[in-house]
């Protein structure tokens, strides 16, 4: 925050705080603080070290601590953080923090320290500029503690361990959020339900170090618990981290439709609040709708209509429909001309999985008409490498969606009739069947006597039963059966099996 915006928000604070005053009161004092204050305003562009001066100067000009030292001493602080002079800074602040129990409103002081803090962590750009912020949060938090103002000390610890998450420091965050959930909890040990808002804040945060860290098993436990919090009306922001950790976490178990409707909730979410996540989120619920093999347009609800031709998510727009047309060159060249998009490294993990998809259903669509083709051939038309190809091949064959056999040496491959092979698998059916029946009715069972037996060996009828049924006829006509299934594989396709042997 700048400090002419801060300046801004001052002037609005005042407005809210009136004093009334008798008429007849002097006001000479104040009109000469308020002026050393302003005067040091105008300055400290230019010369910010006598703007310093200045602003150090107020707070002695007041008999009783008030407003305007208040403010002397914050514009102060803010320029010697800028200036490098973290010693008087910390120094300074020190003295700010004792205006808080009496010379300034709560709220206003509130307000104040917040920004405080978020100026100061914005401006912490090196190891010294840390450590004074770390400074700055230690008094802080004694201070709130000192003057049993809990909810503060709550709201300043949660915003210290939001820093921890975005710099990664998840042992010192770890600690933290244990400290905070012990002061969200009543004696028993259960949650405190008048501190509801503050738990799902710390559940959001917890859930964002365990999402980072892939930490899926601690997650899932406390993405459940989180949506069993009833006794709080959190920021929508706080949903949307929630949900959309739970998207992704979903995701990872490749569980399509919950992944689907937690980013949904988290879109809805974010745009409540004004996130610009909200643009990102909207991609991920497109990638899981591609996921999905969904024919459904996820921009045909009310809600993410007003972004379909928002020209930050037009990639994704466009990868969408093109997937749902099965048009492979359209969705390759979306992907060749936005690099952006997989510079996301969640989608950069799980769109590998979408472009898979789209060639195998490109390639098993290409070789329907053929019989014989070769892996360069395919290559070359749905512009994929000759490994891909032979990959998705073989997936195919495990799959039972292709019928082929693939010989690596030549690099071809020979599609089967799936006729014939119904045709055989209905003849070892029949022969097996036969089997059973003759071991049953003529060796295990007693339909006929031995004699009988032998008369009907003797018969000519005999002759064909023991042909038929003995071990050496099937496997023959089986054989026979190869043959004429081999004869009538090359009749198949007629000229559209030459058209497949002019791919070698």
């Amino acid at each position: 925050m700048s400090d002419d915006d801060d300046f801004m928000q001052d002037s609005g604070d005042e407005d809210y705080d009136f004093e009334y005053e008798d008429a007849d009161e002097d006001e000479s004092g104040d009109v000469g603080i308020e002026n050393k204050y302003y005067n040091a305003k105008q300055i400290k562009i230019d010369n910010p070290e006598e703007a310093i001066d200045e602003f150090l100067g107020v707070p002695a000009l007041e008999e009783e601590k008030g407003d305007w030292g208040f403010k002397g001493l914050k514009q102060a602080i803010k320029l010697e953080f800028k200036l490098g002079r973290y010693g008087d800074a910390v120094e300074h602040y020190r003295e700010l923090l004792t205006y808080v129990k009496s010379a300034v409103t709560r709220n206003y002081s509130e307000k104040s320290i917040n920004n405080m803090l978020d100026y100061i962590e914005k401006a912490s750009d090196d190891d010294k500029a840390y450590q004074c912020m770390e400074e700055f949060y230690s008094l802080t938090l004694n201070s709130f503690q000192n003057t049993n103002n809990e909810r503060l000390w709550l709201k300043t610890n949660i915003k210290l361990a939001r820093l921890w998450l975005e710099r990664k420091e998840y042992g010192q965050l770890s600690k933290k959020v244990r400290e905070l959930h012990r002061a969200c909890q009543r004696e028993d040990g259960s949650d405190d339900p008048s501190k509801g808002t503050y738990l799902l804040e710390l559940y959001a945060l917890e859930i964002q170090m365990y999402a980072e860290t892939k930490n899926n098993k601690r997650l899932k436990a406390l993405y459940q618990r989180a949506l069993r919090v009833r006794s709080a009306v959190p920021h929508p922001k706080i949903m949307g981290i929630i949900r959309e950790c739970g998207g992704k976490m979903h995701m990872s178990e490749e569980n399509w439709e919950e992944a689907q409707s937690d980013f949904f909730e988290s879109f809805r979410n974010y745009d409540e609040a004004g996130s610009m996540q909200r643009i990102q989120v909207l991609k991920y619920l497109v990638l899981t709708t591609m996921l999905m093999k969904s024919d459904i347009n996820p921009f045909d609800s009310q809600e993410t209509k007003p972004y379909k031709n928002d020209p930050r998510i037009s990639a994704m727009t466009d990868l969408v429909d093109a997937f749902q047309r099965d048009d492979i060159h359209a969705y390759e060249a979306v992907l060749s001309k936005n690099p952006d998009v997989l510079a996301d490294p969640f989608i950069a993990e799980n769109i590998d999985e979408v472009s898979r998809n789209m060639r195998t259903k490109a390639v098993l669509k290409f070789i329907a008409p053929y019989t014989r083709f070769s892996l360069s051939f395919i290559s070359k038309h749905i512009k994929i490498s000759v490994p891909e190809v032979q990959d998705i091949l073989s997936f195919l064959i495990l799959d039972k969606k292709l019928n082929a056999k693939i010989d690596q040496e030549n690099g071809t491959v020979v599609v089967e009739s799936a006729s014939d092979v119904e045709r055989l698998r209905a003849l070892q059916e029949w022969s097996a069947s036969l089997r059973t029946l003759w071991r049953a009715a003529l060796i295990d069972g007693e339909g006929f006597k031995n004699d009988e037996l032998s008369q009907l060996h003797g018969m000519r009828g005999g002759t064909m039963l023991q042909s038929g049924l003995g071990g050496e006829a099937p496997t023959a006509g089986l054989r026979a059966g190869n043959a004429r299934s081999r004869a009538g594989w090359k009749g198949k396709g007629g000229q559209g099996s030459k058209a497949g042997l002019g791919a070698f």
